[in-house]
């Protein structure tokens, strides 16, 4: 479930939206007339209601009307059961996050193909089922996911469910492939507007080439809007991507391989959420033949699971502390 803040952020961004889009304000103008509107909106209100009261106390006639009187001296009526108070629960668990694992490519777009034919929306799939599976058995995560079978979905589709189903943390799961068959090992992907490296650059236009996106909620809106708007909210978010990440990286550390500088940054369309923290995650390269051998193994993607589970877990234990 969203927190409140976050609501209310998404609120303001609508209301700027607005407000920028029919008028011919500036941003800044925008945001500011919104703020103010807003704050001229609560005066009033309070200031009707503390006048409503002073009239009602004013005009209340306090002797008591016959129909009192007549009550007050009648016989006093046999004992009824008093009424019961709802129950208050203390200490009510709050609800339990919602995770949103995304298996990536799918459908027509079959992702990499291994060196021995596999496919990797098939290797992802699986392994997102599995992920699924664990941190469905804690008992501490409700779990969905953009597919479930083999099918196509638009990368702001899969940003729009995560939206839709109100997220608290989206996982897009991938095995990409490489010129350099030598590469091998997992990664972990936060969204930039900057490559960190030259290979993250040409995994993120790989990755951003199943299909065109266009922010739903921003269409329409100026380069320089669209960028006010984000602030308001993504700097909270980019840094719960980044501690994701950083749990993603300690927690595959020793169990799974890692590539040099396993967290990087780059583009990625499918990360482009404003406020849910999200990550991408390579899970190996099937251009590499033990990669792709070792995520064609039941095993081997139960082990992926097991760690990206403990990051989740470790992720959320901090953000609740």
């Amino acid at each position: 479930m969203k927190s409140g803040p976050v609501i209310r952020r998404r609120a303001l961004l609508e209301a700027v939206l607005t407000a920028a889009a029919g008028t011919a304000l500036a941003p800044q103008t925008a945001l500011a007339r919104v703020l103010s509107q807003r704050h001229a909106h609560v005066h009033a209100r309070h200031h009707a209601a503390g006048r409503a009261s002073h009239q009602l106390a004013r005009h209340t006639d306090h002797s008591p009307a016959p129909a009192a009187l007549a009550e007050a001296n009648a016989p006093a009526p046999a004992a009824t059961a008093p009424a019961r108070a709802p129950a208050v629960l203390r200490g009510a668990a709050p609800p339990r996050p919602l995770v949103m694992i995304d298996p990536g490519h799918g459908g027509k777009d079959p992702g990499a193909i291994g060196v021995s034919g596999t496919y990797e929306k098939h290797v992802a799939e699986a392994a997102a089922l599995e992920l699924r599976r664990q941190l469905l058995a804690s008992g501490r995560y409700r779990v969905a996911m953009t597919r479930s079978g083999d099918r196509f979905i638009p990368l702001d589709g899969r940003v729009e469910l995560a939206h839709r189903h109100q997220a608290g943390l989206f996982i897009s799961l991938h095995a990409d492939a490489l010129p350099d068959s030598s590469v091998r090992g997992a990664s972990v992907y936060t969204l930039s507007g900057n490559a960190s490296d030259r290979q993250t650059a040409a995994l993120a236009q790989r990755e951003n080439s199943a299909d065109r996106f266009a922010s739903a909620a921003w269409q329409g809106v100026s380069p320089e809007v669209a960028q006010i708007l984000g602030s308001l909210v993504r700097e909270e978010t980019r840094h719960g991507s980044t501690r994701m990440a950083g749990s993603v990286v300690q927690a595959f550390r020793n169990r799974i391989g890692l590539l040099s500088h396993p967290a990087r940054h780059a583009g990625f369309v499918v990360l482009k959420s404003a406020d849910i923290p999200s990550v991408l995650v390579e899970m190996g390269f099937m251009s590499n033949p033990h990669d792709e051998a070792a995520l064609r193994q039941s095993g081997h993607r139960q082990q992926v699971a097991l760690a990206m589970k403990a990051a989740v877990d470790h992720y959320f234990n901090v953000i609740s502390s």
